[in-house]
């Protein structure tokens, strides 16, 4: 596959019609296994996943190419008096890794999030300590890492070791390339 020219890189809210091109991404094993989500099987099964999921989320979006979806991005805010924080998850087409597109999408999303949440102050990652891609992305797309958090999680049927990092409302926005 050519290299994407990184203008052409998007985020939208998904649409029903998305449901091939996101089967694509979500039904791969290599791009969900670092994911809470299970892996998409089937047309109907994501159908149903972006109708009772990803369009009724409060902040998910798809990444896109020529607005084809070929991946996400999702910010959780917590709730309450933690409404300060809020945590990012991204994925993308595996045959996409290692273009700059998902350090690309989170340089469009970190300022809009920011603005999306006006009592956010820290924007969160986690990610496995062997997932060394996702690392770099997070740091070319402005993100502290900030340490890792022993056996802090499962997933998939494995307790993991994540690296934490972090973006703050203070901190200097990465420019879109």
């Amino acid at each position: 596959m050519a290299k994407v020219d990184l203008s052409r890189v998007t985020l939208r809210p998904f649409k029903l019609t998305d449901v091939d091109d996101f089967l694509l991404w979500a039904g791969d094993d290599q791009v969900t296994r670092n994911l809470r989500w299970k892996t998409c099987g089937s047309r109907e099964e994501v159908f149903l996943f972006i109708r009772d999921v990803c369009i009724p989320h409060p902040w998910r979006r798809s990444i896109c190419v020529d607005d084809r979806s070929i991946g996400f991005v999702s910010v959780y805010q917590w709730p309450g008096d933690e409404r300060c924080k809020a945590d990012i998850g991204y994925a993308i087409a595996s045959n996409y890794w290692g273009q700059g597109i998902a350090t690309q999408a989170l340089k469009i999303v970190v300022p809009q999030v920011f603005m999306d949440f006006p009592n956010l102050l820290r924007l969160q990652a986690f990610t496995d300590v062997e997932n060394k891609a996702s690392q770099r992305v997070l740091e070319k797309a402005g993100f502290l890492r900030e340490g890792v958090l022993r056996k802090y999680t499962y997933i998939k049927g494995d307790i993991k070791d994540l690296v934490v990092f972090s973006f703050l409302s203070t901190d200097e926005f990465p420019s879109v390339d």
